[in-house]
């Protein structure tokens, strides 16, 4: 069974409404929560691929990417949990994992599971709730994996059309 069904959800997803890149993260974790998250990656055979600038990288351990000079370039780490959906990772603080997804990826019932899975998968690893802010909206979450349900939920209603 789904987490959420497309027709209720659909707004959020509109990239006219919400911007394009929303921001999701996971607030409240550590050093070790990141690293669990990359391990996660691994498990799974999830295709990634880390970079420094223009310069494509193993993908090291959390503790060696989140001890980088405050001064130096953010390195991102691109995950596709299948071929057609991406996360784009950004290591700026060791207590919030955050990404972003491009809306334009996540249209339609079957894109929104592989989404909801993903969330799923980061949020049961880590024991962590991962919200979703619209584009710029940092703080104000609109759905995210709920620890205690075990599912992704809606955090507000969606806007009418």
């Amino acid at each position: 069974m789904a987490d959420l069904l497309w027709d209720d959800v659909s707004s959020f997803f509109d990239p006219d409404l919400m911007g394009s890149l929303p921001d999701v993260r996971v607030p409240g974790c550590s050093v070790e929560g990141w690293q669990a998250v990359l391990d996660l990656f691994e498990e799974r055979g999830w295709k990634c691929q880390y970079s420094e600038g223009d310069t494509a990288l193993p993908v090291p351990r959390a503790e060696s990417v989140l001890s980088r000079p405050a001064d130096a370039e953010c390195p991102e780490l691109r995950v596709w949990p299948t071929p057609d959906v991406l996360a784009i990772f950004r290591f700026h603080d060791d207590e919030v994992i955050d990404f972003d997804v491009d809306l334009w990826e996540l249209q339609g019932q079957e894109r929104l599971d592989v989404f909801c899975g993903f969330l799923r998968e980061i949020g049961r690893r880590v024991g962590r709730p991962v919200l979703m802010d619209p584009e710029g909206a940092h703080g104000r979450p609109v759905l995210g994996f709920d620890v205690e349900a075990d599912r992704v939920v809606l955090l507000t209603e969606p806007p009418i059309i």
